[in-house]
Formats: structure tokens, C-alpha cells, sequence
């Protein structure tokens, strides 16, 4: 569905980002990566399925990066057909004590990265008049949980930032929608999940229980693999017509 067009997932090195850049490849998209870590061996697992890929480094709180990783992906690869925000840090504390320099930090990297990278998405996509814009959010995006004001702010404007942005394209082939996670057992928390464990005296299967029914009443995790077949949805031509949407996989989190 996707042969001949490219993709760029920030945040892709590992987790949802890696797993929706799988999922774009796997239609046929050429890949351009970016994250911190081990970059050899994603970048092999998304060439194995038989496409181009690329790793950009760029630091997704400073915005002159962010350009230079999107004038090497037009270089590379023509332009960006699909680009996916993904890239995203979280603080837990609560308002009065939250550090000022992680505030700032988490709304440049989930909030701000994603108005630079689309900003100079748009013309090339214009010009097309064909391309993807997907914003991974969260479920707090939507509704708020204590002590992560400054994840819950930067989300909530990334849904707002989706809407806007899919308005100003509503006349043209491109599209802006926002992914809205709920939990994700990602290495995080499954540190949350032992650390209750060990804190109550519990089993690790009760803590899993008792973190999920707080938020999540599906009792399941979101996994990665839904999270990229959602993204492929939302590149294929039924989804012509979903524009500004904040689509909710959370377990039914959000329709409490």
C-alpha cells in the first residue's frame, strides 16, 4: 500500500515508535529512524523487510536539528510522505516540586518536536497533495492523572495541535490524526508493575491487575503491534475522510 512513499517515526529506535515504523515498512514504506540508543540494530530489522532505511540522530528538543534531520530525509528519499511524532519523555512529581528544566524539556520533545517536523512537512505534502501525518498522544491527552502536568499539558496540545493542523489540509490528499495510547507495557512500566510489586508483598500478576484496573478497564495492555496497525489504517485510503481525529486505544480508559 505504501511501496514508494517514505516515512519518518521519530522516538523509533525501540517500543511504539520501532513497532510503527515496522508496520509502515512492512506495506512497503522506506524508513528514515531517529531516537538515542542502539540505532545498527533497528535499522536492520526495518531492512530486512526489504526497504530503504535511514537513522537520523537529531535531538528532538532542538529545533535546528529537527531541521537537518528533514532536509536529509528530502534528500535522501525525495520527501516525507508519512510522518509519524512518536518521540516523547515523562516526569512524575507533583506541580510544586516539578523541576523547571524537565517542564521544559517534555513540552519540547512531545509538543513543540512535533510543530517543527510538520511544519516542514506540509509543503512537499501540499505540493503532492497526498500525505499522513500521525501524532501519537496518549490517553492523557485527553483526561489528566496527577503528578505528570507537564505530559498531560504537552498532550492535550498535541490533540489541539492535531485538530488545527488538519483543519488548515481539510481541502487536500493530506490528513492529521492523533494516536491516543492508553497503558503500554514498555520497560517503564514494567518497573512501576515490580516496584508495586515488591512495595505491597504482592504477586507480579496482581500488581499488573491492580495497575491496569486503576485506569484501564479492558484489564489488557495496548500493545505495540496495535498501535502500528492502527497507523497503516490511518495511511490507507479508507482513511481519506478521518481527519483531526484523537483516536482512543486505551482499553476503554477514556469512556469511564
Amino acid at each position: 500500500m505504501l511501496k514508494g512513499k517514505t516515512a519518518l517515526v521519530t522516538g523509533s529506535t525501540s517500543g511504539i515508535g520501532l513497532a510503527i515504523a515496522r508496520a509502515l515498512a512492512q506495506q512497503g514504506a522506506n524508513v528514515v529512524l531517529n531516537g538515542f540508543g542502539d540505532a545498527e540494530a533497528p535499522q536492520q530489522e526495518i531492512a530486512a523487510l526489504g526497504v530503504e532505511v535511514a537513522y537520523h540522530g537529531a535531538d528532538m528538543s532542538q529545533p535546528t536539528q529537527i531541521e537537518d534531520m528533514m532536509k536529509f530525509a528530502a534528500s535522501r528519499f525525495g520527501r516525507v510522505d508519512v510522518l509519524v511524532n512518536n518521540a516523547g519523555i515523562q516526569h512524575v512529581a507533583k506541580v510544586e516540586d516539578f523541576p523547571v528544566e524537565r517542564w521544559d524539556a517534555i513540552i519540547a520533545i512531545n509538543l513543540t518536536s512535533a510543530f517543527h517536523t510538520t511544519r516542514l512537512a506540509i509543503p512537499a505534502m501540499r505540493a503532492a497533495n497526498w500525505g499522513r501525518i500521525v501524532n501519537i498522544a496518549s490517553a492523557h491527552g485527553l483526561v489528566a492523572s496527577a503528578q505528570k502536568s507537564a505530559y498531560v499539558a504537552a498532550k492535550h496540545g498535541i490533540v489541539g495541535f492535531t485538530k488545527s493542523a488538519a483543519l488548515e489540509l481539510a481541502t487536500t490528499g493530506v490528513t492529521c490524526n492523533a494516536i491516543c495510547p492508553g497503558w503500554v507495557l514498555t520497560p517503564l512500566v514494567q518497573k512501576q508493575i515490580d516496584d508495586r510489586a515488591a512495595r505491597e508483598g504482592i504477586s507480579l500478576a496482581q500488581a499488573q491487575t491492580d495497575l491496569l484496573g486503576e485506569k484501564q478497564p479492558s484489564l489488557q495492555f495496548t500493545t505495540v503491534d496495535q498501535l502500528g496497525g492502527l497507523a497503516v489504517f490511518l495511511c490507507s485510503p479508507a482513511a481519506d475522510q478521518v481527519r483531526g481525529v484523537a483516536w482512543q486505544v486505551d482499553g476503554g480508559w477514556t469512556a469511564q
